[in-house]
């Protein structure tokens, strides 16, 4: 393969940014410092996660300026924004975090980030990288938000998939949907799985669609409904205040419906809310990411590492590996840019142009995550999607399936 003119420059670049590296000690390397400002909510709907999703992000970023940063001379700063989860308060923090920062990326956290600065982020020219699913209004080309994971109907539609596989027969699969219409993001995770089930009637039939409040007290009436509907799976993709809801709903009307939940609200955060992981025996989490559970895999390692080695103190589960999975994908990128463009100059429209211009390896992402190839035209990568899947099984999370084939879904 004949290298092109730009590969041969970037090569150039990273061997003589590797060389003067390892060619001079540490404290005298010149040494160059980049900010990156990351959105947390604290005091918000997902308080009780943040601190653990936060950690591990944070660590990672320790991690990259004490390996890969000390030997292209450079270290990235961060700081916490407290956003409680809220796009109006997301907008009124980004001015002065932009003055303050000047940051060359952006770490955010969810909906109201992408609703609060989708079209202040290509006016600014500093990408935002996501930990998340993506959200279906977000699918428009030239985005400078972007996601590892597909949208969470590619996800919930990928678990589907695989569930029939799993079930066997010809029939389609019944399943019954939960969401809220609290927030544009819930609304969306529900309407792509509707049009995909609408549109392929022969492996999906969506027995119930039903809205509730973010918080419900009782889904008992609900959930007798989706009993009687004979679902094979109930989708929940909100937040485990519904989940809490649903299953206390099933269990009141002795019914065994599994229920498949994102990262966010997955096994470990719904079962404590829950009383205790084994009230979510059989239940599933699905999502595009490594599954955090006790086999000894590249992901797990990586984690033992920042434990070790970095002071990390979240436990090991999916929440923590959302954290790191999103720090392994944006200081990835970011090591990109310097590789092609050296470390002085830096800007967000050159990290932006890394992301393009070539893969973000599993072995880069320590496995957290799939080789993900990004084009102008969406937030996510649109070829290659897979699907993880996690289990309860006598009281512990277990891998049910890795790399899970995502079937095409059309934009809605």
């Amino acid at each position: 393969m004949t290298m092109s003119l730009k590969s041969m420059r970037r090569a150039l670049l990273a061997a003589g940014a590797m060389a003067l590296a390892s060619a001079l000690p540490l404290k005298a390397q010149e040494e160059t410092r980049y900010n990156v400002a990351l959105l947390s909510d604290f005091s918000g709907p997902y308080a009780d996660i943040m601190p653990i999703l936060a950690a591990g992000r944070e660590k990672v970023i320790d991690w990259w300026n004490a390996t890969r940063g000390a030997q292209l001379g450079v270290t990235l700063n961060y700081k916490n924004y407290e956003t409680r989860y809220d796009a109006a308060q997301v907008a009124s923090l980004w001015p002065g975090i932009k003055s303050e920062l000047e940051p060359i990326a952006v770490i955010g956290l969810g909906g109201p980030d992408v609703a609060a600065l989708s079209e202040r982020l290509p006016e600014d020219k500093i990408p935002m990288f996501m930990a998340t699913a993506a959200y279906g209004y977000a699918w428009k080309p030239d985005s400078w938000i972007f996601n590892p994971r597909p949208t969470y109907s590619h996800e919930s539609a990928g678990f589907l998939y695989w569930l029939r596989q799993k079930r066997g027969g010809d029939g389609p699969i019944k399943a019954a949907i939960m969401a809220s219409e609290a927030s544009p993001a819930y609304v969306d995770m529900a309407k792509g799985l509707e049009k995909y089930a609408e549109e392929h009637p022969d492996e999906i039939e969506l027995v119930e669609v039903i809205y509730t409040e973010v918080q419900p007290t009782d889904l008992t009436a609900q959930m007798r409904r989706v009993a009687r509907s004979g679902a094979d799976a109930l989708i929940i993709q909100t937040n485990t205040s519904i989940v809490v809801a649903a299953k206390r709903g099933l269990q009141a009307n002795g019914a065994d419906v599994p229920i498949m939940m994102s990262s966010h609200n997955g096994l470990p955060a719904s079962g404590k809310a829950l009383g205790g992981l084994e009230q979510l025996e059989g239940d599933y989490e699905a999502y595009g990411m490594a599954i955090a559970a006790d086999e000894d895999t590249p992901p797990r390692q990586f984690y033992q590492t920042l434990s070790d080695s970095y002071g990390l103190k979240a436990p090991w589960n999916v929440v923590t590996a959302m954290g790191i999975s999103q720090g392994l994908f944006a200081v990835t990128v970011i090591e990109h840019a310097i590789e092609a463009n050296g470390p002085e100059g830096l800007t967000g429209e050159k990290v932006r142009e890394a992301l393009f211009a070539e893969p973000i390896t599993t072995e880069e992402t320590h496995g957290f995550l799939p080789t993900l190839s990004f084009t102008p035209e969406a937030p996510f990568p649109l070829k290659g999607l897979q699907v993880n899947v996690g289990s309860v099984r006598d009281g512990k999370i277990v891998v049910e399936a890795t790399g899970a084939a995502i079937p095409n879904v059309e934009k809605w």
